[in-house]
């Protein structure tokens, strides 16, 4: 069969292994690599500035692994697309499904437009373990609710063997022009805040195959507990690779379960497990409710009582609340575009409910701020700590910062990230405003200059969330 060139248009699968959408355009001929930066559709969901300066790394290592035959392109894809069909002779152009609404809008005009002018159009998954409309009730419609959401998809079983493909043998079609360089995206912000996240992550392919090593090695054995201890590495770090698609999440999945079976640790990896499905399930909910980016799922909170005060809200932001915990949590974001799993749902309460700040406001906040900003997985678990998504926790559950500090023993994770504190005993650190004046001396704290004084009272924020919520029901 004579051999025909493709156009392999990479998005959040920059990986060559485990990747069957490049396989299919490999097996038909030579391949055209390319990336496509689009501003032009996701509006008002473009790509956040960490998340920028990721992609710019994950571009470089793919780059170099293609040879350094990457097109790398910014623009509208559907023309750009078509322009290249047309110069190359491209037959067949190969992708990965992508699952945010704007993109499936995207895909399906442009597959349209290809197919119409005679070249065949392969879309594969790559990207989950379980696609939105594969896992349904019996009559069809979406789960509301993680729990059977995650028993039926585990009772059909999940397809490995799709994804998990060796990287194929590449006959690369090049495009040199300055175009198609990867410093034409302009990708890394102006201000060298990113400094700080190089020192935790090494983006690309080979960076995330390394950290599920790490992982698997050293933090998989104590997952189900140790996972919400701040200052323990039981976490995978792995969100902002699946995100941008350097590894598949089947192969994690796989590695994962193995791993536990061979170490007699399978509680520990099934939970692991369980919670790659939880990504799955907020997929699920914004393919089939794709206003959630925006409104929320209970139509009830539609009339919250939400505060606008931008005085509150840069306090959060910049991690000066006078809450350590929140705090840490705030800084440990901006200094390495991440945060812990635990902390980002005390951070995320204390902004709707002690704070009274939209949820909207941090969703956005956490947008732009993280590496791992993902428009599904954003929403529904800012949704979630508010208490109007779908499996929502109930607006009444107010997770305390002071007592999930102690509970968590989260004192070296504050040192590590409010280091003004960090010559508090372990007793004192989770409140400094309740440390006798002795203690905070001799410690070199001074409350309200060198560490801000509680912005609001606990109880006092508690309460007036609580009457709102209850003003909230009995409209409802």
């Amino acid at each position: 069969m004579a051999k025909t060139p493709s156009l392999m248009w990479f998005r959040q699968d920059l990986r060559l292994n485990d990747n069957p959408a490049l396989t299919q355009a490999a097996q038909a001929g030579p391949v055209l690599p390319i990336y496509i930066l689009d501003d032009c559709n996701p509006a008002p969901w473009q790509m956040g500035a960490a998340s920028r300066w990721w992609l710019h790394q994950s571009l470089e290592a793919l780059g170099a692994e293609l040879q350094n035959k990457l097109v790398v392109l910014k623009g509208d894809p559907q023309k750009l697309i078509t322009e290249l069909v047309a110069k190359h002779n491209i037959q067949q152009v190969c992708w990965n499904r992508c699952y945010e609404p704007w993109r499936s809008a995207r895909d399906t005009t442009i597959k349209q437009v290809l197919q119409e002018t005679g070249v065949e159009v392969t879309s594969c998954n790559g990207s989950l373990l379980v696609e939105p409309w594969t896992n349904l009730k019996d009559d069809g419609t979406p789960y509301r609710v993680f729990t059977p959401f995650y028993r039926r998809a585990m009772s059909r079983g999940i397809e490995i063997e799709t994804v998990l493909q060796p990287t194929p043998e590449l006959n690369l079609i090049g495009e040199d022009t300055s175009d198609t360089k990867l410093d034409a995206l302009e990708l890394l912000p102006d201000i060298d805040w990113y400094s700080g996240f190089e020192e935790v992550f090494t983006p690309g392919e080979v960076g995330a195959h390394q950290q599920l090593a790490n992982f698997l090695e050293h933090g998989i054995s104590n997952y189900k507990q140790g996972r919400d201890y701040p200052a323990l590495e039981s976490v995978s770090r792995l969100s902002p690779h699946i995100h941008f698609g350097e590894i598949a999440p089947h192969r994690i999945f796989q590695e994962s379960l193995e791993h536990g079976r061979l170490a007699g640790i399978e509680t520990e990896s099934e939970h692991f497990g369980r919670e790659l499905v939880w990504r799955e399930f907020s997929y699920t909910l914004l393919h089939h409710f794709p206003e959630l980016t925006a409104n929320n799922m209970n139509a009830n909170f539609d009339h919250f009582p939400w505060r606008r005060d931008a005085k509150l809200l840069k306090a959060w932001q910049r991690g000066q609340t006078g809450y350590p915990l929140v705090d840490a949590g705030m800084r440990e974001l901006w200094q390495t575009g991440y945060m812990h799993n635990r902390v980002r749902m005390i951070v995320g309460s204390f902004l709707v409910k002690n704070l009274l700040q939209d949820w909207r406001e941090g969703a956005r906040w956490f947008w732009d701020c993280l590496l791992d900003a993902d428009l599904a997985n954003n929403t529904c678990s800012w949704q979630w700590v508010a208490g109007c998504g779908a499996d929502a926790a109930p607006y009444f559950r107010i997770f305390n910062p002071l007592t999930q500090s102690d509970k968590f023993k989260a004192a070296p994770y504050i040192r590590r990230f409010v280091p003004e504190l960090a010559a508090l005993d372990d007793r004192h650190i989770h409140e400094p405003a309740a440390a006798p004046p002795i203690v905070l001396e001799s410690a070199g704290v001074e409350l309200g200059k060198n560490y801000p004084m509680p912005i609001v009272e606990l109880k006092a924020s508690r309460e007036k969330a609580l009457e709102a919520y209850q003003e909230l029901k009995s409209r409802a």
